[in-house]
């Protein structure tokens, strides 16, 4: 009794695979290496994403320093981590600063 609601479950799971599988012959025809057309905007791409990456972590290092040092309490121990946490969102937001500079460095080496 379960063998016909197996093999029906079998054919229509089939039918709607193959009939996703298909592709159209004028998709087929284009593919997309990249979303960036020229280098200028390869370059632009990197610098955005350094930026963005670079910031982004340190963000999360001054949130984790602000939140050690409003919990540290008076313990040198945990003030210092905190204080560490703080140097390096300071690096990182540097670093993030730096990164134009950088992508100008790697555009002048590969010439573009």
């Amino acid at each position: 009794m379960a063998r016909p609601m197996i093999r029906s479950a079998l054919v229509t799971v089939s039918a709607v695979l193959l009939c996703g599988a298909t592709v159209d012959p004028a998709q087929a025809a284009t593919h997309v290496v990249a979303l960036a057309t020229t280098v200028d905007q390869v370059f632009t791409n990197i610098r955005n994403w350094l930026i963005g990456i670079l910031a982004g972590l340190a963000t999360v290092f001054l949130t984790v320093g602000g939140v050690r040092y409003l919990l540290a309490g008076g313990d040198p121990g945990e003030t210092e981590k905190a204080k560490s946490a703080f140097r390096n969102a300071a690096w990182g937001y540097g670093l993030a600063a730096l990164a134009p500079l950088a992508v100008e460095i790697l555009r002048g080496i590969v010439g573009a």
